[in-house]
Formats: structure tokens, sequence, C-alpha cells
């Protein structure tokens, strides 16, 4: 007889997708199909499909390891690991001062872990140097979601608000492979007769199911937002009425459109007038529209202003803070909109509160229970962080993420974390990064954990233990209170996640990102659907029969809408705010920021050296870094390494045929890989995927230029050049 499954959700992509998790009599779980939760209706990708195999016996790791006399890895006892790690630390504190101790987090942790390892570095260790891997994610439309809007939330509206809206523009993603199960929401948006258009140098899978496919060369998603916005100008498809009601500074914005004519455009884009024209025609005729952003335009040194140009598009046209239309964010991690929002980003403390105001300082200093002027200010970003290893930096303290493959330059970051005096990493495997580490922890996964996650919708989840850790496994939350005890501050780091959610509602409360009026028993409720934020405590939870609130709900203090009223559906809409900005934007005046951006070049363009493009991304059956998938054999089997994608053209002058290994080759670093010959990328481009280490490693090429305000490296786009590798 089958024991009763488990309601949780994947521990991969933004999606969160449900599914439920039945033991086995054999032991571990198996994925069962979980068709109550409306994003994914039980549908799943193979990496969901197959996640329980990184808990089998011989793939995650079942013991503390810590570096011997001889330099290699070995079995250490729990004890013995955390005290050499509390030693270390507080050794190099009192020698270099606490701002030699680095903490690096992940997109991954639950939103338990991210607020407790933000306390824990400006509490117990009081450094300020502390950032996630998240910064290489959604930062660059995090700052010009702010910017524009004054809240940074992936979507500010529900995915099954996308079949109903009239066209989607949608920017340098790949959802089709990076999210698959969200790809039904697109092929309904085009059997309700809407339009769906695609922006990408390549062909994708995505592309292919569009409307109209752009292919822009890469670096200059800027240009061509400009460009389109000049077309919606000069042909008076300009809202003028909800210009001058909902936002403010349209004149120079409109001024800055204006120096980008379509012929100046296709010059720089690639994309030809007629197609900038029917984009336009496409996007502009229906009442409803949405822009929506992936990596394509964010990972760039110039990705705020790049994603600006795009919302600034929809602020022009009317279409922001209206049923069915809007820009938003597909974010990319598990738990990226969750991760920075609790406190493990350099600059924020929890509630998406700012480090450097004291109003906020003072706020969650009271629920730590210490003093404001002890909390340190705001430190280094991710890559700034990475690089200033070994030098400003002497010991780094690592959860859920792994560098050395995900970093752009990367040998040069591997290079900087082999300098540290010191590096402690928890993981579920020995990844690339923890191979290195002087003291490596096993901690659980998501199968074996209870905890919150925050999708890309805004939507906080509950993930709910199914099975119990191996026996010399502890989680995240054990592994930080044991070494705050044993750095001196044993009281407020409590190892129940539920106890860690209750404190995270005190200190959100009153924030951007308010979580306060939500509870484990609130999450559980009902079907498990999870309830979007903003929600205070305050909140009316009443509603009518279409699922919206019976009172006006006025503003909060954020500014963030309070009226949701959701479209009409079969199930009522889950408590919170599913839809942000229908009254009012989060800004002091409630009124939109039009934010005006003139086209700049890549920070490294081609040259008689390196003449090709190299862009970056993912492959369907691999995530991130491939520290996990990479050990699952189905996955491996469906994606078994590297290539470089390039057309025949290109691969016509090298002499290359499929499947030759390639060396492409930046200012950083050299990489090889099979050629894989494709129409379907532009001639003056090579695309990479990510997963792997070694010598196919993409990031050894990447760009570390840093986009100025939200400090993304530029993964996105550099020169290369391209040769037979074995010539």
């Amino acid at each position: 007889m089958r024991t009763a499954s488990t309601p949780t959700h994947c521990p991969y992509c933004a999606l969160q997708c449900g599914m439920a998790l039945s033991p086995l009599p054999t032991g571990g779980v198996e994925v069962v199909e979980r068709t109550d939760f409306p994003v994914n209706r039980g549908a799943l990708c193979g990496k969901g499909r197959t996640a329980p195999a990184v808990l089998a016996p011989g793939v995650r790791l079942t013991s503390p390891l810590v570096r011997s006399a001889d330099g290699e890895l070995v079995p250490a006892g729990w004890d013995e690991a955390l005290d050499r790690i509390a030693g270390e630390l507080g050794r190099i504190r009192t020698e270099h001062g606490p701002d030699a101790l680095g903490v690096f987090g992940g997109g991954g942790l639950t939103n338990e872990k991210a607020y407790t390892l933000g306390k824990f570095a400006r509490v117990v260790l009081g450094t300020s140097q502390i950032d996630y891997n998240g910064r290489f994610c959604m930062s660059s439309a995090a700052a010009a979601g702010i910017k524009a809007f004054g809240l940074d939330r992936g979507l500010p509206f529900p995915l099954e608000d996308i079949p109903r809206t009239g066209c989607v523009i949608l920017v340098g993603s790949n959802l089709a492979e990076t999210m698959p199960p969200a790809l039904r929401f697109f092929n309904e948006l085009r059997e309700n007769g809407g339009t769906l258009i695609v922006i990408d140098p390549r062909r994708t899978k995505t592309a292919e199911q569009a409307d109209l496919h752009l292919a822009p060369r890469p670096g200059t998603d800027l240009a061509l937002a400009l460009g389109l916005l000049h077309l919606i100008v000069a042909e008076g498809r300009v809202d003028e009425e909800y210009v001058r009601e909902r936002t403010v500074g349209w004149e120079e914005t409109r001024a800055a459109a204006m120096a980008h004519w379509p012929e100046y455009v296709e010059r720089i884009t690639g994309v030809s007038v007629p197609e900038l024209r029917e984009t336009v025609r496409l996007f502009c005729e229906p009442e409803a529209a949405m822009v929506l952003t992936a990596r394509g335009p964010e990972q760039q040194s110039k990705g705020t202003d790049t994603v600006g140009a795009w919302i600034n598009l929809c602020l022009a046209t009317g279409r922001a803070g209206r049923p069915l239309s809007g820009y938003g964010c597909l974010t990319g991690q598990g738990n990226g909109q969750g991760g920075r929002e609790h406190g493990q980003k350099a600059d924020q403390l929890p509630g998406y509160r700012k480090l450097d105001d004291p109003a906020a300082r003072a706020h969650v200093a009271a629920v730590w229970g210490v003093d404001p002027d002890s909390l340190p200010g705001p430190g280094r970003s991710a890559y700034e962080l990475l690089d200033a290893l070994g030098s400003d930096v002497r010991s780094l303290l690592l959860m859920g993420s792994n560098p050395v493959v995900s970093a752009p330059r990367a040998a040069h970051i591997e290079e900087r974390i082999k300098s540290l005096d010191f590096l402690a990493v928890c993981d579920v495997v020995l990844s690339e990064t923890a191979a290195l580490a002087d003291v490596v922890l096993p901690v659980t996964q998501w199968a074996e954990e209870t905890g919150t996650t925050t999708s890309l919708e805004g939507r906080v989840l509950l993930r709910q233990r199914a099975i119990s850790a191996p026996e010399g496994v502890r989680s995240d939350l054990e592994v930080l209170h044991e070494l705050a005890a044993r750095l001196g501050v044993e009281k407020g780091f409590p190892v129940e996640p539920e106890e860690v959610f209750e404190e995270l509602r005190r200190a959100s409360a009153g924030g951007i990102a308010d979580y306060s009026g939500i509870s484990y028993e609130r999450l559980a409720e009902g079907a498990g659907e999870g309830v979007f934020w903003p929600c205070p405590a305050d909140e009316d939870r009443s509603a009518d029969e279409d699922g919206s609130a019976d009172d006006d709900r006025s503003a909060d203090e954020d500014g963030s809408a309070k009226d949701d009223r959701p479209a009409k559906d079969d199930r009522p809409v889950p408590p919170g705010t599913p839809r942000l900005f229908l009254d009012r934007f989060a800004t002091a005046d409630g009124r939109a920021r039009f934010v005006p951006v003139s086209h700049r070049p890549s920070a490294e363009e081609p040259d008689d050296d390196y003449p090709v493009l190299l862009t970056t991304g993912r492959v369907v059956a691999q995530y991130q870094s491939g520290a996990q998938t990479r050990r699952v054999d189905e996955l491996n089997a469906a994606a078994p390494g590297p290539f470089v994608e390039l057309h025949p053209r290109l691969a016509a002058r090298l002499g290359a045929a499929e499947g030759d290994p390639l060396a492409v080759v930046s200012r950083r670093g050299r990489a090889v890989a099979p050629a894989r010959i494709t129409t379907g990328i532009r001639p003056d481009t090579v695309f990479m995927p990510f997963h792997w280490p070694g010598e196919g490693r993409a990031n050894t090429l990447t760009n570390p230029a840093l986009d100025p305000t939200s400090r993304m490296p530029e993964f996105k786009v550099c020169a290369v050049r391209v040769e037979m590798a074995n010539p």
C-alpha cells in the first residue's frame, strides 16, 4: 500500500512547480504528479522529475570533510568540522578585522536560510562582506524595476494572466528550455488569438513558437527598445492620458528615444526597419500587452538601462499597472526572488529594506535585539567580493553556490578562491568549489527539510519535508546555530524553520516585501497555492466571489497597490497581492518613473583579434553550474557536455564539421568544445552553455565588466575568436 505523498515544490527554477513526493519501500522518494498547483498543473520538466536522484547514496555528501595535513579532504565528525570553522573565522577576524570574513549565499536557499545567513554575517561575524549568486541573475531587472515602479517583484501579476493578454514581447528568454512548464501559458496566448514576439540572437525552441522572431546582435537590446519607442512616438501611439496621469519624466525619455531613428537602430542591431514597424503594430494594437525580460538583456554591463528602456515602452503605451498588462522579469533561480528580499544581498536587510536607511536599520536591529550602530554597512557585490578573495577578504563561508563554474572570468575566480586563508562550504554534493574547501559540511536537500520559497510571481510557497536526511547530514540552520554559539552568540539562531519564519515576518513588517501576514498555517491552507507578497499582518482576508477584497485596500506605506481586482477564474485567488500597481505605483507620489537612457556599446566589442561575439545560456537537461544535474544519469544522457553553436558560414570559414573540437578564445582564457552547426544563430555569434567545468567551461571566457547600478557582470556578450582546437 502506497504511503500518503507529501505536497511540495521542485528544487530548481523560479516556477517552483508543484509536485508531491511519495516514499519508496526501498528508501528514498519518487515524484508524484500534483495537478492542483496552478503554475504547472502537474507538468514537470526532466530536471524536476528526476530531482530525487540527487538524494541517492553515493551521489550526495553524508559526512563532513576536512582538509588533512597532506592536503586531502577526509571524513570528520561534526564537532571537529564546526570547531575548525569557528576557530579559523575567529582567528582571521582577530588578526584582520571582521571585513576579512566573506559570506556568499545562493538563490536556491530557502527564505529562512537566506534570512539567517544575512543575520549571521552581520550579527555574529560583524562583516559587511556578504552577497549571493542571485546578483548574477536578476539584479539588473530588480534595479530597473525599483527605479521605475519603486518596487521589484519578478512578475507583478500571476502567470495565468499571460494567456489573456493581447501581445507578449519576450526579450532574451528561452523558457522552452529553461522553464518548460511555463511554455503552455504562451501557447494558450496564441490559441486565444494573442501574439508572441521573441527577441533572441538564436532561433531557440522558444523562438520557434513565436509569431515574430527578432534576432538582434548580442548587446544591442537597448538600442532595439529605443528604436521601438521612437516609432511609437512617430506613429502617434503614445497613451498621452496615461502618461500625463500616472507617470513622470516623459519629455526627457521621449527626447532620448527620438535620437534612435529606425535606420540607425537597424545598423546597430541587424533588425530590419520593417520588422521594427511590425513589432510596434503587434504590440500596440491590442488593448493589453506585456513585456517580459530574462537574462539576455539583463546580463549586460548596461543591463539596468536596457531593462529600463523596455519598461519605458510599457509606460509610454499605458501597458503597466493595468489589467493583463505590464512589465515583468522571468526570475531564474528557485528562490531568486525571496533570496534578494531578506538580507543575503550586500546592501539589503529583510523585507527588501536598504542597509543604509537609518529607519530600516533601527527596525531590524530591534527584531534582532542588537544596537543599530553595530550593523555593518553595505559591502561588495558578488563579483567584486569574489575578486577580493585572498587579499582584503581572507576567508569565505559559502552556501548553495558553485562560483568555480558559474562566475565570470572563472579561471581568475578559481585562483582567488585557492588563495584564501580558509574556505568552508555547505553543500549537498562535492561541487567544483567545495572540492577546494578546507571544510565541507553536508547539508539537507529540499525533500529533507521544510522551508519557504518565493516564486517569480512573488508567490510565497511552503516546501514540506517528505523524508528524513541520512545520518551525518544537518540543515544549514543547524550549521549557523552551531557556528554562532561557538563564536559567542548563543541565542537568536533557531534551528526550526517555522521559528525562523516567524522572526522573518516581524523583520519584514512594514517593508516593501512585507511577509508579516503570512504564516506556515496560512501557506498550508487550501490547495497550498501560496500567498503573494506584499501581505501585511492586518490584511483583510475576506474575499468576494471573484476573489477580490471586500474593502478598498488602499495602498501600503510602500505605495504598492492593494486592490487586486483579479480576473474571473474557477478558483479563488490566493491571499496577499497577486496584482500590483493597479491603482498606484510604489513611489512616494504613486506615479511610475520614466528613466531616459541611450544606447552605448558593450564593454567589449569585436576587433581584428577577437572578431566574433560569444553569448552563453542554458540547455533543458542541465541547471546552472550543473553541480546537481550532472550527477543524474538521465539528464547527462540528454546533455552530456558543452558545445559551441555556430552558423554554417562561420564553420565554413574555419573548415569545421559537426562535432569537430573548436577552441573559443577571449582575453580571459580558452575553452574547447565540439562544434554544433546550425542556421539558427547569427553568423557573427557563437553560443556556449555554461553548465560544465574543465576545458569546456564557458565562463572561463565571459567578461566581468559590471553594470554601474546593479553590479551585474556582462555574461551575455564578449569578443572572442574561434579556431580549430587541433589544427
